[in-house]
């Protein structure tokens, strides 16, 4: 089994806060204390073994590392978000995150959408291991990339979703027929990055914004998801910024990056100090400035992650943090999870085996159309052995 444990990496909560944030005044009697009891779950999520509350949203940390070194531990930046009303998003797939999201073995027909914050490996270098291995594994429709453009066509999420298309034609003329044709197909949903607030996706009750974000270039952005009066954010990659501070105040959940300390850019990975100072404090943000744009933002609960938390450093992060804030805090670590309600936040683990089978399918995608088997020059066929015949296809 593997699961991130609280003992080594805690949840680090402000004076008299739990694991469990509520929004309401402690319990002030026998009757409520065990009525808040009853509502918490356990503290492990086994996979499919509960059901997302209709009011509630459920938020899995696919990956909180950085794109060197991807370790057991931790992955390249990812963010499972399921709604009550069964509603699935990811936001970000980076290198090594697939292994995380099919350890969950949720159901693929509903993983359809990927929202990407920037182009970075990281942030989406597993995108093409979620659109082949969804649709083997239950996806019978398109998988729908979001994500911005860029400052010409070339660096955009439109020409990335064609270079994949190109790179995996292979791939996909060889599963004709096999699998659903229209679960192979991978949409691309570009957006202005510059575009700040600018509604993105709008349907089932969901409203998903972007909002721009400072990084090396321009074609990086922040989103925030509200539904049934909750609010999700992601940050992705970015220097601290008025948009984010402006549009996130007041939100649920809200995930920023934590990144290194210049210093610990220059200790543990051996940058000279200018490039560990710009890294660190012009493009990304330093922990005590993460503080900061909590203090201004107030969030409900506060998520730092993108560093790899190594005992030292994440107490560097911790301290540097508090420094500059205060409030609800957790320093994320991949298969940490949160179940996120109007009253209670409750931060939980995956606990997933090493070894999966994917989840069973649906009949809608044991009947989805099929078409255009794939075949093999004469050539190729003569060199089929004589000792082995395999057995008649059936019809269907």
């Amino acid at each position: 089994m593997h699961g991130k444990h609280a003992t080594l990496i805690a949840f680090v909560a402000g004076a008299g806060l739990a694991a469990a944030v509520s929004s309401g005044s402690a319990p002030t009697n026998a009757a409520h204390a065990a009525q808040a009891q009853e509502a918490k779950r356990p503290d492990a999520w086994y996979p499919r073994t509960e059901t997302v509350a209709a009011d509630e949203m459920f938020v899995v940390a696919l990956g909180t590392g950085m794109p060197t070194p991807i370790t057991r531990a931790q992955k390249s930046s990812a963010w499972y978000v399921e709604l009550g009303n069964g509603d699935v998003f990811l936001f970000d797939c980076g290198t090594g995150s697939a292994e995380n999201l099919f350890a969950l073995r949720p159901d693929f027909a509903r993983v359809d959408k990927v929202f990407v914050s920037h182009l970075h490996t990281d942030h989406v270098g597993d995108t093409d291991a979620v659109w082949v291995g969804g649709w083997l594994s239950g996806r019978y429709t398109p998988l729908h990339v979001y994500g911005p453009s860029g400052s010409e066509p070339a660096l955009g999420t439109a020409a990335f979703v064609d270079g994949l298309k190109t790179a995996y034609a292979w791939d996909l003329k060889g599963r004709s027929g096999t699998l659903p044709d229209e679960g192979g197909r991978l949409v691309a949903h570009a957006f202005d990055s510059a575009k700040v607030g600018g509604v993105v996706y709008e349907e089932n009750g969901v409203s998903i914004r972007s909002f721009s974000a400072i990084l090396s270039l321009d074609g990086s952005v922040s989103y925030r998801l509200d539904w049934n009066g909750l609010s999700f954010v992601f940050g992705g990659d970015t220097a601290p910024n008025k948009w984010f501070i402006e549009g996130m105040k007041g939100c649920d959940f809200v995930i920023h990056e934590c990144f290194y300390t210049a210093e610990g850019l220059a200790n543990y990975l051996g940058f000279p100090p200018r490039q560990a100072v710009q890294v660190s404090s012009w493009v990304h943000t330093p922990p005590s400035a993460f503080g900061k744009v909590m203090s201004e933002v107030q969030p409900r609960l506060a998520v730092a992650y993108h560093a790899i938390l190594v005992p030292e450093m994440l107490q560097d992060i911790t301290e540097n943090i508090r420094s500059t804030y205060d409030g609800p805090l957790a320093v994320a670590t991949d298969l940490m999870c949160w179940n996120v309600s109007k009253d209670r936040i409750q931060q939980r683990e995956v606990m997933a085996a090493e070894r999966v089978q994917p989840p069973p399918t649906s009949m809608e995608y044991k009947t989805a159309p099929r078409s255009g088997e794939a075949t093999m020059s004469d050539f190729i066929s003569s060199g089929r052995w004589e000792g082995y015949v395999p057995p008649p296809l059936p019809d269907k």
